[in-house]
This record gives C-alpha cells, structure tokens and sequence, in this order.
C-alpha cells in the first residue's frame, strides 16, 4: 500500500508530505483546493500522463515521490519484474518517483535507478487501481476482463492443467513445423550436409595439431638459423681457439683457483661447491646442444608438407570454426542433422499423431474451463446488478460476456465448431453494461457518463474485493451526480472494501466522508502572494466542522446533521464489524 507521498512544485502545491495508513481515506475540500492535483500526481507517478504545464510557475521542475509497503499478494509479479530489470532494493518497500522539467522531459525511477515510463506503468498496475475521470481505469482494458472472471471463478487448477498440455502442444509443433520445413529441402540439404561431414572426416584432424605443426614449421623454415645458433653456442661452451679458452675450460681454471683457496681458508667451501654445480650445468647443457644439433633437419619436403596441412586446416577453420575443437563440434552437429533429415518421414507422422491426441485433450479442458468460466459470469453479473440497486442503478443490467474465440482451421471442439486456443483457453470475455430499461449491452469502455462509470467500478470492486490483488485503490469523485442518502451506501461499500484495501476517494458529501478511517481536508491559501495547497487531517471537532461547510454552511443544523451521519456510519461500522467476527 501507499505509505508515504511527497510532492514539490506541481501546480498550486508549492510542497506537501504525507503519511498514509490502511482502510478508507478520504480527501475533502472546495472545488479548485488541489485534491485533484493530489491524484493527478499519484497518476503521473504510476506511468500515467506528463502534464508539464502543472509545474508550478516559477520552477524549473516538479517532482513526486512516493514509497510503497509490498503486501504477500503482489510481492512475487512485483519481483519478477524488478529482478528483470536488476532494481530489486528491500523486498517490503519499493519507492517511485516522478520528475518533471520544464524544458519538456520528464524523468522516472524506481529504487533511485532510472527506468522508463514504461516500466513504471508495469510496476503501477501491480499497485495502484485510479478510478475516476482520468484514463487510467484498469477495469477498462478487455484483457483484464478474463483474469478477474478466471480469479472469480476459481479455476487456477484447470488453467494449469490447460496450459501443460497447450505448452507441450506448441513445442510438438514447433518441431514439426521445423521437420517439414527441413523435409521440403531435404535432398539438397542432405547433399550438403554429407560433403561437409566427409570434408572434416577425411582431414582427420587431431585436437591441438594445428599448434605442433606451427612450431614444426617455425623448425624447419628457419633450421639453417637454427644450426648456426647451436654450433655458436657449442663453440663457446667447449671450443677453445689459440686466442680465446672456451667456457668450460675457464670455468675448470676457476675450480682450480677456488681449491686453492680452499686450502688455506675453509670458509670458501661454499664458492667451491657452487662453481662446480655451474660446471655440471654447463655440461648438460653441452651435452643437450650436442643432441639438438644432432635432430636438427634441413627437409623442404616435409617443410611443403607441414605448409600444405596447415593450409588445409585454416581453410576448415574458416568455413566450420575457429578452431579444431570447433571444427569437430560442427560435424557432430551436422551429423545429428543429417540423421534427423533421413528420419523426417517416420518423426513426421510421429508427431502429427502426438498433435492429434493433444489437440483432443486440449479441447476437453478447454470446454470445461469455458463451462466453469460461463457459470461463474452468470453468478458475477447477478451480484454486480445487486449493488448496482444499491448504488442507485435499480434498472442498470450488467453482463459478462463469455463466448469462444472462433477460428477456421483452429482447435475442433466435440460439437464440430472451431476455435482459436491461447495459452488463458478459447475465451473471450468483456463485461457489458445496459445502464437504461430498453437499451442493449454495451461494452463497459463505451460508458460515457462518469458518475455511472464510478458506481459500475465501486460495484465491480466491492464483486470482486476478495479477488482483487491490487493493494491500493483510488476513486475520484466517485459521488458525482448522487444524493446524501446514496452517499452513506456509497460511503458504507468504501469503507468494506478499505478491509481488504487501501482505499482513497477524494469526495463533495459529507454522508460519504463520515465513513472515513482518515480524513484529510485540502484547502489553498495565499502566501506572500502566491497560491498554494495544504492539506491536514481532520478530527472531533474539526471533523464535524468540515462535513457541515460540506453540507451547506457552518451553523447548528449542519452541524446536527453532520453528527447524524458520523454517528450513523459509526454504527454501521459496528454492525458490519459484528457480522465478520459471526462469519469468522
């Protein structure tokens, strides 16, 4: 739910904090206060419209922010989609904000990381319902028409079980449709496939050849540099000239010298001890140049050999892989497909025999889902009718459409009919409304008047509340063409749904906000010349005061009459409280 709500410089609402709990809150006020700017704010947080003329003259940007409390039931899809995007932050809270500037950009974040519009549309849906005049009316959208149809009906075991078998249904044809397109060039393909794989084989490569064969090559293209390095090397180490000893020998001249000294002073044996360990070395080393020199080949035909077997390679390399390892991998893939290719037929028919049986299946529980799905929209629209009367709407009738998604060359149902399947089932579901005795259905988007809008939403909820996940909803001026006694059975279903829900409803009757777990009035005042909006909470007194300005003007009678209705929402409140604790 909506803990806390921060706005600076949006329209007439120079800065305003503030701190909601659960149930029923109400917003109260004179007409041009700001309780509309108060939801347009909300609105624009959620990924709605940018409105950048609201930014309040003088400043150069108008920001809200706001922090949500994450309940059980939007907690898993909320995290899905934060994981998606990497702005997962402290899985109980999730805070947006909304910056508009005026030089025409407007900025969103979630958990301070910055996101696009239309990612925070995604995460608003999962948190906040609007109702009102504005655009942003979830109930509106067809789509959502089977979700609460399906949640109301209770039927998440048989979309399951559905979706199993339409997801293994999807993946057979996938691979039968990808079998036939491989059969349709199956003998130029398989010509193909069988020159590449006979290429490869009759390279009989060995993983990690290509790297010898370079340093062989390197060998044998540079022996005579080779040799003479070798034979530069044994002539210092073990050649001596008239002029110049060799290194052995001065070395054997040291040995001598160091024994000498040796004799006369102990202490030496270390230098004695490492000079002969360098004269070991020196001689491995002599005897393995000696053994090099020996190996040593000066053979241009094998130097051709290794040239044209390193060609064949990078020729393979450019055509299979970057290497062997991969050169490899490609004709085992190659020879899977090919085995596939000469088995198409007999996988072909095995397929379209899995299909067969699977379409049948999918069918049946695609009829019994449209069964249950029909039986609970007959038992939704009956209970939305019901408040509807309620409501003041005694004639108004309201259908939920269900009928199948019909297709030619779709899924055959038992009665021969066919249909389109999705993974929701054959369905296709809109809520209709006939608001006056003589008119048809109509769908539900086509309502023009507001105030009908709103009592069909408020309806629809109060229908709907135990199915409804969305934690926090809002209606704005839900009381719009109502009278007083209407506004206290309005009043009375928004305080039944704020059980369940965060409620907001910004409203003109005070029959309505007598309801309220939190009052807040909204009044504009004048500061140093400008306008701007404040907003505090009604209580006791203050209470009372404002429901009677709300009921015509301050004085005696309204202030009796705004008892009246305090006291009797009061009492409705403990009666309805009673009846929970009998159900429970």
């Amino acid at each position: 739910m909506l803990t806390e709500l921060r706005i600076e410089n949006l329209a007439i609402i120079q800065e305003l904090s503030l701190r909601f709990r659960e149930g029923l809150i109400t917003f109260t006020g004179e007409t041009g206060a700001g309780k509309s700017i108060i939801i347009d704010a909300i609105e624009a947080l959620v990924g709605g419209r940018a409105d950048l003329s609201l930014i309040r003259s003088g400043a150069e940007r108008a920001v809200v922010e706001a922090v949500f409390s994450v309940n059980e039931d939007v907690r898993q899809p909320l995290f899905d989609i934060l994981q998606r995007e990497d702005l997962v932050d402290d899985p109980n809270f999730i805070q947006l904000s909304r910056e508009l500037k005026k030089e025409g950009r407007s900025t969103a974040r979630v958990n301070g990381r910055s996101v696009n519009v239309t990612i925070l549309k995604e995460i608003g849906a999962l948190l906040i319902d609007i109702h009102g005049q504005s655009e942003h009316l979830s109930l509106l959208n067809v789509k959502q028409h089977l979700s609460l149809v399906d949640r109301y009906a209770l039927v998440e075991q048989q979309i399951e079980e559905y979706q199993q078998i339409y997801k293994k249904m999807r993946q057979i044809r996938k691979q039968l449709n990808d079998l036939q397109a491989v059969e349709a060039e199956s003998a130029r393909r398989m010509e193909f496939l069988t020159f590449q794989i006979d290429e490869i084989n009759n390279a009989r490569l060995k993983p990690g050849e290509d790297e010898e064969l370079v340093q062989e090559r390197d060998r044998l293209a540079n022996a005579e540099h080779i040799s003479e390095a070798v034979q530069q090397g044994l002539l210092l180490l073990d050649e001596a000239t008239p002029d110049t000893a060799s290194i052995l020998d001065m070395v054997g001249e040291l040995q001598s010298a160091l024994m000498t000294l040796q004799r006369f002073d102990v202490s030496s044996t270390n230098l004695v001890e490492h000079v002969d360990t360098i004269a070991d070395l020196l001689g491995d080393i002599t005897h393995e140049l000696r053994g090099y020199q020996d190996q040593i080949e000066f053979n241009p035909k094998r130097l051709e050999v290794v040239e044209h077997r390193l060609a064949l390679i990078s020729d393979l390399k450019r055509k299979y892989g970057k290497s062997i390892n991969q050169i490899l991998a490609y004709q085992e893939k190659a020879a899977e497909d090919l085995d596939q290719i000469t088995h198409a037929s007999e996988n072909i028919e095995e397929f379209q025999t899995q299909i067969v049986d699977l379409e049948k299946q999918l069918a049946e529980r695609g009829v019994r889902l449209h069964q249950k799905r029909s039986k609970a929209a007959e038992k939704l629209s009956k209970a939305v009718e019901n408040e509807l009367k309620d409501l003041s709407m005694p004639s108004a009738r309201f259908n939920t459409a269900v009928q199948y998604n019909l297709q030619k060359k779709g899924i055959q149902l038992p009665d021969g009919e066919q249909v389109a399947a999705d993974e929701t089932g054959f369905d296709l579901i809109e809520f209709q409304i006939a608001p006056n005795p003589g008119e048809g259905f109509s769908p539900l988007a086509k309502i023009a008047s507001g105030g009908e809008m709103a009592r069909i939403m408020l309806a629809l909820k109060n229908v709907l509340t135990s199915q409804d996940q969305v934690p926090t909803l809002i209606f704005d001026e839900i009381d719009q063409g109502i009278g007083g006694r209407l506004g206290m059975v309005v009043g009375e279903k928004l305080w039944q749904l704020g059980r369940n829900h965060q409620v907001f409803c910004v409203t003109h009757m005070a029959q309505l906000a007598a309801y309220s777990d939190v009052h807040y009035r909204v009044q504009k005042q004048t500061q140093e010349g400008r306008t701007l909006t404040t907003v505090e909470v009604m209580q006791g007194d203050d209470q009372l005061n404002e429901l009677a300005q709300m009921l015509g003007s301050l004085n005696n009678a309204n202030r009796q009459a705004a008892a009246a209705a305090l006291q009797e929402a009061y009492n409705r409140r403990i009666a309805l409280q009673n009846s929970y604790q009998v159900v429970e």
